[in-house]
């Protein structure tokens, strides 16, 4: 592909070497095609040259670190850059060392980047529904702390993840969340008989918010209706496809 990388950035994380990345720019082929970050269903070649040009688009000369997602609400401290096959089972990166890019795969789960510019301490997590109601977002804040960040001093924003519109789910999935708390109640909305529409991009926010985190903010990009620029587990398991591919968010300090 001839496209130029896509990096989506927000004011709010404007301190930070940060970016909310797509499948725009990179060289992966067929269903995968495009800037995929995922070893597991892609040439390696491809994977690792797709990495390569998103250290160069956002920080150049950066280590990228990364972790093993496995949908839980678990934070790691990055002291020192680890290798690919020694990352630890989490959902969630800080750290306060230059030079180090923390980094989110998904593909419909909400990516939230974290900075704290007066502390000097960044952060990134994964966001799936059951991270989200874990409280992965409250364990990066903590840990950031940990660091000496404030989390009234913390810029939060939800990346590109799938919207309202596109996410479908069960009278169950519905109930779990009602059952944490009857106030979630506002974050779906009805829809054919035992199912609704919920709002995880709005759920992730709202968690931030109540979690004492200075300034919260949205992009709003839909990952399930933009098949040219996101990829999409649920868009990719509603074709037949065999591979879904994941996109990448990242943040550093500068």
């Amino acid at each position: 592909m001839n496209q130029p990388v896509e990096v989506l950035t927000h004011a709010a994380l404007a301190g930070a070497a940060h970016g909310f990345l797509g499948r725009k720019g990179g060289v992966s082929e067929g269903v995968v095609g495009g800037l995929n970050v995922s070893f597991s269903e892609d040439d390696p070649a491809h994977t690792a040259e797709n990495r390569r040009r998103v250290v160069a688009a956002v920080a150049p000369n950066a280590r990228l670190v990364c972790c093993y997602q496995v949908h839980s609400a678990d934070a790691v401290t990055v002291a020192e850059p680890w290798g690919d096959d020694a990352r630890p089972h989490a959902d969630a990166l800080v750290t306060d060392r230059p030079g180090v890019l923390l980094g989110i795969l998904t593909a419909d789960c909400a990516p939230v980047l974290f900075h704290d510019p007066r502390a000097g301490v960044v952060g990134a997590a994964h966001a799936g529904w059951k991270g989200a109601i874990g409280g992965v977002t409250d364990a990066t804040v903590a840990a950031m702390e940990a660091l000496g960040a404030r989390r009234e001093d913390i810029a939060a924003v939800v990346g590109p993840c799938i919207a309202q519109r596109s996410y479908e789910v069960d009278d169950g999935f519905e109930r779990r969340f009602l059952e944490a708390d009857a106030a979630n109640q506002r974050f779906f909305r009805a829809g054919r008989p035992d199912h609704a529409w919920f709002d995880l991009e709005g759920y992730v926010a709202e968690r931030l918010r109540a979690g004492g985190v200075g300034s919260v903010g949205m992009l709003g990009e839909d990952t399930y209706a933009q098949d040219d620029r996101f990829y999409s587990f649920r868009r990719a398991t509603h074709r037949g496809e065999a591979s879904y591919g994941r996109q990448i968010s990242v943040i550093g300090l500068r």
